[in-house]
């Protein structure tokens, strides 16, 4: 691997480099010289990845490597890298393997005893994580929906009751329905950012309730077009010392029965509330 005296690549090492999102200018000074050593770059796209090579005057040569051939094209790859080749997979912008090819390669590389070293970068849904004003302490990404809209939605219910940051990426062509659906799924008041052509001439990051983003977006075709990450704020809990009206009306059939300790403990087992705010409650009612 490379050290602090900026080696070569290390021969018989896969390189799992990140590169720009937009902004050609956030190629790392270290993923430069690792696409420039290396003796070839897998690329999903080589007719895309060529243009950031002869950005920065780079004539590695490169193979494609993408989700029709990873399977039959990996096991090749892994032999050239036993041989001695060194190796530096790339996607079409951000971080390789998210949401993109290459983990087939990388799982056959690590079981052959190859070394797969991580040269990190731009990666999409951490930048616009960064700058939502969401929270951020935990979440989880759940690359694309899927396409069908009952599908889609499916997924989305299963998501509802989800406490973490939720981020997806979406295509413009149905970008419109999935926010769409999201407001149906999540509710008018449910916050969200969306973040379209990050690092781009046009980036755009709007936040609001689900209820406004949707005809935002809608109403303005510029919007529509792109790339996107929508994030979508997690469930926030209940507060478990607040008695709701359904837990009042479960309280007060069970005080016609029971002592107010017994009703109260019984109440919060039932509504998963706080036995203290319920017996207080009782109290006050009794």
């Amino acid at each position: 691997m490379m050290d602090k005296d900026r080696q070569a690549p290390v021969k018989g090492s896969l390189y799992i480099v990140a590169t720009p999102i937009g902004n050609l200018a956030d190629l790392s000074a270290r993923a430069i010289e690792v696409l420039g050593a290396v003796d070839r770059i897998v690329a999903e796209d080589t007719r895309h990845s060529r243009r950031l090579l002869q950005h920065y005057a780079l004539q590695t040569p490169m193979t494609a490597l993408h989700e029709h051939n990873e399977r039959e094209l990996a096991p090749q790859l892994v032999e050239q890298l036993a041989a001695g080749s060194s190796v530096a997979m790339i996607s079409d912008a951000g971080t390789p393997l998210i949401s993109d090819p290459g983990y087939n390669l990388v799982r056959l590389a690590r079981e052959a005893g190859v070394p797969v070293v991580p040269v990190p970068g731009p990666c999409a849904l951490i930048c616009a994580l960064s700058a939502s004003g969401l929270p951020t302490d935990r979440f989880i990404f759940e690359g694309f929906l899927p396409a069908k809209g009952a599908a889609r939605r499916h997924r989305l219910e299963q998501l509802h009751g989800e406490s973490r940051t939720l981020i997806f990426y979406e295509s413009s062509h149905r970008i419109v329905e999935s926010l769409q659906d999201m407001q149906a799924v999540f509710g008018d008041q449910r916050r969200a950012v969306v973040a379209r052509e990050l690092t781009k001439q046009f980036e755009t990051l709007q936040g609001d309730t689900l209820a406004a983003l949707v005809p935002w977006v809608t109403a303005d075709p510029n919007q529509q077009k792109g790339e996107f990450v929508v994030l979508v704020q997690g469930l926030e809990p209940l507060n478990s010392d607040a008695v709701t009206p359904e837990a009042e009306q479960l309280l007060l059939v069970l005080l016609e029965e029971l002592p107010i300790k017994k009703a109260a403990k019984l109440a919060a087992r039932i509504m998963g509330l706080n036995k203290r705010a319920l017996y207080d409650r009782a109290l006050q009612l009794k």
